[in-house]
């Protein structure tokens, strides 16, 4: 089959998610195992949605609402945009396939920065685009050099907005000067996976520059903060004719029927998740200080994980970590030979690492 399958495909090297739990106690023997590699809520989603879930569980011999019309309501109330401005994915990762079907031929070119989630470039090379990546500068985008890396044959910029793995964001006024100039037959995708967790003032207001330019999309996702990642459920906002274009080759039942009552349920509790936002809040603060008291060198972040600097070698402190029941990322797929990304646990997880990292280093 290697004679007729997609050549853009032989290049590829596959996405490898974070160790399920169960796996890591089947192959290591393990009774008590923690997973802190994959951005996930620890604390799990709301009462409201658990309810919700189950009522919804007794219609799942029918297919789920393919327009997604009640989670639509609701969400254009919240972010007041038009329901036509959103399109709903199997998570937001789907919708990031999705913009790269509808915009991107072979020989074209996308813009994406180095590290970032791997998905962009991994769905962009399936597509046979030359992706350009441009490093990143002491962990923030250098959005100067991706403008720069601009020419005719470009289709989208991805910018992660706060960005995976570095956990940092991109001020208003540095994404302001980035559009400012930029050919407005270039998509710029603008993936907001870890939005809620973001304070800080001067957070680039994605959605009111929608106001102003055709070209952007911005995605979120019901798996971080909501704690939805199980039922795979994100969202895109953007102009309707550009949403058209998508909804042109999205799956008519792409979105689960569970998924969509939990997610109507979850933006009902905005208290709940608030508090949540505020526990990982004094948790990050925990991690912060342990990891200074251990000289570890870590990047500050605005997500609810942390991107730490090791001694040795990640795939060996990872590896000692995984022995003692405590699942975080290697991040050398992502070209970081020497950090781990670590997601903000529950205070008695974040005390399990802190206590196993001071035994393995």
């Amino acid at each position: 089959m290697k004679s007729i399958v997609k050549k853009t495909i032989l290049k590829v090297k596959p996405y490898v998610p974070g160790r399920p739990i169960e796996e890591v106690k089947r192959e290591l023997g393990l009774r008590d195992v923690i997973k802190l590699a994959s951005n996930e809520n620890p604390y799990g989603p709301s009462p409201l949605v658990l309810e919700a879930i189950a009522k919804g569980s007794k219609e799942l011999n029918r297919y789920p609402d393919s327009d997604c019309f009640y989670l639509r309501e609701a969400l254009a109330k919240r972010l007041q945009v038009s329901a036509n401005q959103l399109i709903f994915g199997n998570g937001s990762d789907e919708l990031i396939a999705l913009a790269v079907r509808a915009f991107v031929d072979q020989g074209d070119e996308v813009v994406i920065a180095k590290p970032s989630f791997l998905m962009y470039g991994i769905d962009s090379r399936i597509a046979g685009a030359n992706v350009k990546a441009v490093a990143l500068k002491n962990f923030h985008y250098d959005l100067n050099g991706m403008k720069k890396a601009v020419n005719e044959k470009t289709k989208i910029v991805f910018i992660g907005n706060p960005d995976n793995p570095s956990g940092m964001y991109v001020k208003e006024q540095d994404m302001r000067a980035f559009l400012k100039g930029l050919h407005r037959d270039i998509l710029v995708f603008i993936d907001e996976a870890y939005y809620e967790y973001v304070n800080a003032r001067d957070y680039a207001d994605s959605l009111h520059l929608l106001k102003s330019n055709k070209n952007i999309i911005v995605t979120r996702t019901f798996s971080k903060m909501y704690g939805l990642a199980g039922l795979r459920i994100g969202y895109g906002v953007a102009n309707a004719e550009l949403i058209g274009f998508l909804n042109r080759i999205r799956e008519p039942f792409n979105v689960n029927s569970l998924a969509q009552v939990a997610a109507v349920a979850a933006l009902k509790d905005q208290t709940y998740y608030r508090g949540l936002a505020r526990n990982i809040n004094v948790q990050r603060q925990y991690l912060y200080k342990n990891f200074r008291e251990l000289d570890l060198d870590f990047v500050e972040s605005h997500t609810n994980f942390i991107l730490i600097k090791t001694k040795d070698k990640a795939a060996d402190v990872s590896q000692r970590l995984l022995e003692r029941g405590i699942i975080v990322r290697n991040m050398g797929a992502w070209g970081l030979k020497r950090y781990i990304r670590v997601t903000i646990g529950t205070l008695n997880e974040n005390k399990r690492l802190i206590k196993t990292l001071k035994e393995i280093l």
